[in-house]
């Protein structure tokens, strides 16, 4: 009888272990995610705040701040140089 318990209890860690590795991977994505959002805010916030002295304003969207997020410094020339050749 113990012999079962201690093969159902591996069992069941191995099973708990496998779980929390599907279930963590999605979280960790979502937390990449949120931090590129707010280091991307901060960046078109920044730039906004440079660039008003010239004349250019980048929007502040979902969009704009998940480019400038990802890419950083060169997503936000990227879309400072947009917005001057299409404005």
């Amino acid at each position: 009888m113990e012999g079962k318990l201690i093969l159902l209890s591996v069992v069941g860690l191995i099973g708990l272990f496998l779980v929390a590795t599907v279930l963590v991977r999605p979280f960790q994505f979502l937390l990449r995610l949120l931090a590129c959002f707010v280091v991307g805010g901060v960046l078109l916030c920044l730039a906004n705040f440079l660039l008003a002295q010239v004349g250019l304003h980048v929007a502040l969207n979902p969009m704009t701040i998940l480019t400038a997020g990802i890419l950083q410094i060169p997503g936000v020339i990227l879309l400072a140089l947009l917005g001057y050749f299409f404005i």
